[in-house]
């Protein structure tokens, strides 16, 4: 049916929410005969014009019904979220698999759905989304659902929002459950994970009468206060925590050894380090793998590598993570060659570099301007059809436009777009900026064309550059395709700040 490899995203303490969402999908051809792999249905997902036409056909005419099973459906929301793609596009997908599978929906689909949906800011999709599940299918319905919405509210509205959320989903979605410690949590993390300490705070004097505290709710708060980076706040907040009887456990010590060691404080770490042993918490090889950055950033290269060799004689194994933490202690020492052969050693061990790996080493390569390394890099990453976080992307776009080399730029831009991708606006800003100062106009509007045609906004500032520079070469007619795109889009997707709104009008080149 459908073979699943899964990268290997660690990262530092804590793991982000969103590691799951990176994988390398295959589809069986007696399963899906005459279907395209779940990249190819990401691509014609993206590629499919929006709004001009409905999206159910084409997925009818390229998914039968029998494929649809909750892995298939997980996979290409997956896909869609890594790839920024349109939400209502991922959404209108989601409620044609609800429609058209003969198997019961999975959480894990619900979640990315909501994901893509409140990166968005589509509360209402995602608050209609949920009621109809609630209805259809509540058993699918999760605490990590709850906490994808709550986050996001959290960031993007108000405190009052965030609490009026937790409220309708103690009343309205998850009806007859009593909530408890958990959802309480929840709430908690919600704020913590937005280092919105005082209303974390808040939040906890006014509930912790009506939901009793446990160590995760210690944990969850001690961890905001070291997203916050405030390393006084963190020893603050532990003492207040042991005073209440709380017992600390290996998460406890491994968020205040991270909180340390991010403030360049490598020795408290150690000190923190030994403490945890005499008291029988057992290290964790994230625990290492946090040391192991710590020492990198104090450059303390001979450290670094000691723990690293510790990780095997602790009977663990080291992954992704730890390999990152010591090929970025070598990137900030600036032994690029030592970072490139422990690259080497990954492939050898069958451990998948992931997004953190190339960002750490682009950026190492840039620093010492090995433009021959760079590119070098960047050839090999494609040629394994591997696709870079967001961040890598802009950061490479901005190093070839700045460097003379808008071939690789567009060459990039192509890469994403063939991939399945939708590149974010950033990216397109930044390419927009290098190909009108050269005057590559043609090349600028046909990228643009491309972001607005797969439901995407483009920026003001791109807009603007591109309408200045069209105009005096005369291209009006290339503008009013734009801006009537632009505004087609207007029609069904709420404006985004910051992104162009169809300002342009003929009478401004008369």
């Amino acid at each position: 049916m459908l073979a699943l490899v899964r990268l290997n995203h660690n990262s530092q303490i804590p793991r982000q929410t969103t590691s799951y969402l990176n994988f390398i999908f295959k589809l069986s051809n007696h399963s899906l005969e005459k279907v395209a792999d779940i990249d190819e249905i990401t691509r014609i997902i993206n590629v499919h014009p929006f709004p001009e036409k409905p999206l159910q056909p084409v997925l009818l005419q390229h998914i039968p019904p029998a494929s649809l099973s909750p892995c298939f459906v997980e996979n290409v929301l997956g896909r869609l979220f890594a790839s920024h793609s349109n939400g209502l596009k991922a959404l209108e997908f989601f409620k044609f698999s609800l429609q058209q599978s003969q198997s019961h929906p999975s959480s894990d689909a619900l979640e990315k759905a909501l994901h893509i949906l409140t990166r968005m800011r589509y509360f209402d999709k995602a608050w209609e989304l949920l009621e109809e599940i609630r209805n259809s299918h509540p058993s699918v319905i999760t605490l990590k659902s709850m906490s994808i919405m709550l986050s996001k509210i959290a960031k993007y509205k108000s405190y009052e929002d965030t609490l009026e959320a937790f409220r309708r989903m103690e009343n309205d979605i998850f009806v007859g459950q009593k909530f408890g410690s958990d959802e309480f949590n929840t709430l908690l993390k919600a704020f913590c994970t937005q280092r919105q300490m005082k209303e974390a705070k808040s939040v906890f004097q006014m509930m912790y009468p009506r939901f009793s505290s446990n160590a995760k709710t210690m944990n969850i708060l001690l961890l905001g206060f070291k997203e916050s980076g405030d390393v006084t706040a963190v020893e603050l907040f532990y003492h207040e925590m042991v005073k209440r009887g709380f017992h600390p456990n290996t998460i406890t010590y491994n968020i205040r050894i991270d909180a340390y060691c991010k403030k360049g404080c490598f020795g408290d770490g150690l000190r923190l380090f030994e403490e945890m042993e005499r008291r029988n918490c057992i290290p964790t090889r994230e625990t290492i793998t946090t040391l192991i950055h710590g020492a990198g950033m104090v450059r303390n290269l001979s450290k670094a590598w000691q723990l690293f060799n510790e990780i095997h004689l602790r009977n663990l194994v080291a992954d992704a993570g730890a390999y990152n933490a010591l090929i970025s202690s070598l990137v900030r020492s600036k032994d690029i060659k030592s970072a490139l052969s422990l690259m080497d050693e990954m492939v050898e061990k069958h451990i998948e570099r992931d997004g953190v790996t190339y960002h750490t080493v682009f950026f190492g390569l840039m620093r010492s301007n090995d433009i021959g390394g760079i590119i070098e890099l960047y050839h090999k990453m494609t040629g394994r059809n591997f696709v870079p976080k967001t961040r890598t992307v802009v950061m490479l776009m901005k190093y070839f436009c700045q460097n003379s080399h808008l071939d690789l730029s567009l060459t990039l831009w192509q890469y994403l777009l063939e991939q399945g991708y939708c590149p974010h606006a950033h990216a397109l800003d930044l390419l927009v900026t290098g190909l009108c100062s050269r005057g590559m106009l043609h090349e600028a509007f046909e990228c643009c064309k491309q972001m607005l045609g797969r439901g995407r906004h483009m920026s003001e500032s791109s807009f603007l550059m591109l309408q200045r520079f069209l105009i005096q070469a005369g291209e009006v007619d290339k503008l009013k395709k734009l801006d009537m795109m632009i505004k087609k889009l207007e029609t069904v997707l709420p404006p985004s700040r910051g992104h162009a709104i169809g300002i342009f009008s003929s009478r401004e080149i008369i």
